[in-house]
């Protein structure tokens, strides 16, 4: 037993489950993740336009008559980029060995970045059938997205995956099975940095924290500052927790133990790293060109 490590608290990754005429319905944190990302976004997206003054000529892109049908289109847009971005950036070649299971969502294999495509696409496509600023919507969608972020990343934890690299920090969790045991050079169960939760943190709570703040100091009135500043954040966020987090298991390999698809054993970028670093430059590259820009006055 590693010395001031954390044990891994007994959560199961069902919340409940239900056996009915021989089939079983179980309720998993992930799942319930998802439902209350899409909820708490409705919830402040709403908050966001009864805030009529941060928005250009005080007008938000939304009204509350078009917010669910906006919701339906987000929800489509993560679900189906979320899969199709893990079957084309993590795992092309298993999934076009077998393109049956591609849309075999509930076997898991959800992407982040593949979700974020999904949604850019549902906003803009929404926006233009209905004649809305598609920059405002994209500023919406990111004033929200962090939420989901927080609850996605503590589900990730408490089902005990995407954990972090061997650590002797007095944080560090033992997370039980092969997490535990499968630690190299380590004798014994190891403690290992809980990413999750750095990512929960970072990429939820703190984004979260500094776009409200922007946009309630007149952020929002210069139309694609908030989406960069998350792209940027995010971008910046994920690139920092990869070097804690271990890399997805189809890149590691005995002379590439950190997972890197760039660069050498020792120096270069995993597959988070490689999606997420171009996040950061355009976010970069969208808040400069939003700051050219004159505010648009409420």
């Amino acid at each position: 037993m590693v010395p001031f490590a954390i044990p891994f608290p007994d959560i199961s990754p069902e919340l409940f489950s239900i056996e009915i005429g021989g089939f079983t319905f179980a309720l998993r944190w992930y799942a319930l993740a998802y439902i209350a990302g899409i909820l708490g976004g409705f919830a402040l997206a709403r908050l966001a336009m009864l805030r009529g003054a941060w928005w250009p000529a005080g007008q938000p892109p939304v009204t509350g008559a078009d917010l669910e049908d906006l919701v339906t289109w987000v929800v489509l847009g993560i679900i189906l980029g979320g899969r199709l971005g893990f079957v084309l950036f993590y795992q092309p070649g298993y999934y076009l060995a077998n393109p049956a299971e591609i849309l075999a969502v509930w076997q898991g294999g959800m992407s982040f970045h593949g979700g974020a495509l999904g949604v850019l696409v549902a906003l803009g496509i929404w926006g233009r059938r209905k004649g809305r600023p598609v920059l405002s919507l994209w500023d919406l969608g990111a004033l929200v997205a962090p939420l989901g972020l927080f609850f996605g990343r503590v589900a990730n934890f408490i089902n005990a995956e995407l954990w972090g690299r061997p650590t002797d920090l007095p944080w560090g969790v033992i997370f039980p099975g092969a997490a535990a045991q499968d630690c190299p050079g380590v004798a014994g169960l190891c403690a290992r940095h809980p990413s999750q939760l750095y990512e929960a943190i970072l990429e939820g709570a703190v984004l979260l924290l500094v776009l409200w703040i922007v946009a309630a100091r007149g952020g929002l009135r210069r139309p694609g500052l908030i989406f960069g500043l998350f792209l940027a954040g995010y971008g910046a966020a994920r690139s920092f927790v990869e070097y804690f987090r271990v890399a997805d298991a189809q890149y590691i390999t005995p002379d590439n133990p950190l997972g890197h698809v760039i660069g050498g054993p020792v120096w270069g970028l995993t597959m988070g790293q490689v999606l997420s670093l171009p996040m950061l430059v355009v976010g970069v590259a969208v808040i400069a060109w939003a700051l050219r820009r004159r505010p648009r006055a409420a």
